[in-house]
């Protein structure tokens, strides 16, 4: 396709996005700044100083009248829940863990995408619990909410931005998390734009496997550009709107427009497994094939491949 091709594409692409309704996303909600101190180092500690982030915020949540977010943080101060992080202020950012994460041996960080916020937290929660019944004993899911997500339709959703700014941050909880669990299989977990996320925070990362699952792009042209040893994943249910949407990125005056290339496509060298039907947000339903290979991949179980797919895995290793 050429350059005019490109820009046509991504030009409907824009005009559709800035048409269509606009995700439901949280207006400035006040809360306490988060400490700068550096966190407590065992996990007990880390789940207090969770747990009173939250209840702080809550607090400042009912003083300024935000009923919807206070029910919300009422129900994270739960003190069943474990928080390794939290910030209250405005969409918000919170770090959650399912299981045991003390006795894991095999770990998932699952990292969301566009639309995800305190708001609408319920979505991430949910698959995290179910992925993490599906992964059974001396496993744990961590949700990372840990970054700004853009909405799920505008123009934030389909440039790099959110994402170069989200990596750091990732890279920095995947170092702590080593520290915390030494010797655990860590995989991570990309749903959507969080699969550009993960993408830029790849290089030189050191995790059993990068999942890239219901992706419109990972910021690359392939696998190889990632510039990582990790086995490199990708999957697509049948039915998601993503497989619809033009995989390139274009060049213009105000920066690039695009996430890169197509992860499931023959050309980019990841492992494509097979996620069965489905819509976008169906990869971690209860029963799914998605979900049951995601729990494979996590404990290094084999998977079930999608018919036709390149297997090659020169690039990625024998692992799961």
């Amino acid at each position: 396709m050429g350059n005019r091709g490109r820009r046509l594409l991504l030009a409907t692409l824009v005009a559709a996005s800035v048409a269509g309704p606009a995700a439901c996303v949280s207006g400035e909600v006040p809360a306490p700044v988060p400490g700068v101190a550096p966190p407590p180092s065992g996990l007990a500690g880390r789940y207090a100083a969770g747990r009173a982030a939250i209840l702080a915020a809550g607090r400042d949540a009912v003083r300024h009248g935000h009923r919807r977010r206070a029910a919300a943080l009422r129900e994270m101060a739960d003190p069943a829940r474990r928080f390794l992080s939290f910030d209250g202020r405005d969409a918000g950012r919170a770090v959650e863990v399912f299981g045991d994460l003390a006795t894991a041996a095999r770990i998932a960080v699952l990292v969301p995408g566009a639309g995800i916020t305190l708001d609408k937290y319920g979505l991430l929660r949910g698959g995290s619990m179910r992925l993490s019944a599906a992964l059974g004993d001396r496993s744990a899911v961590i949700a990372w909410l840990g970054y700004a997500t853009p909405s799920s339709v505008s123009l934030q959703a389909l440039t790099l931005d959110r994402a170069d700014r989200a990596a750091p941050a990732l890279r920095a909880f995947l170092d702590e998390l080593r520290a915390l669990r030494p010797g655990a299989r860590v995989s991570l977990l990309c749903h959507s734009y969080g699969s550009a996320v993960c993408g830029r925070a790849a290089p030189g990362l050191d995790v059993a496997a990068l999942v890239l699952f219901g992706s419109p792009g990972a910021g690359v042209a392939d696998a190889a550009a990632l510039r990582t040893r990790t086995p490199v994943w990708a999957a697509r249910t049948a039915g998601d709107w993503v497989g619809r949407l033009p995989h390139v990125s274009v060049e213009l005056l105000s920066g690039t427009l695009g996430l890169g290339a197509d992860p499931v496509a023959p050309g980019f060298g990841a492992r494509v497994f097979d996620a069965g039907g489905g819509g976008h947000s169906d990869y971690l339903a209860a029963g799914s094939t998605a979900l049951a290979n995601l729990a494979r991949i996590v404990t290094g179980s084999p998977v079930s491949w999608t018919k036709g797919a390149s297997h090659d895995r020169t690039n990625m290793g024998e692992g799961g």
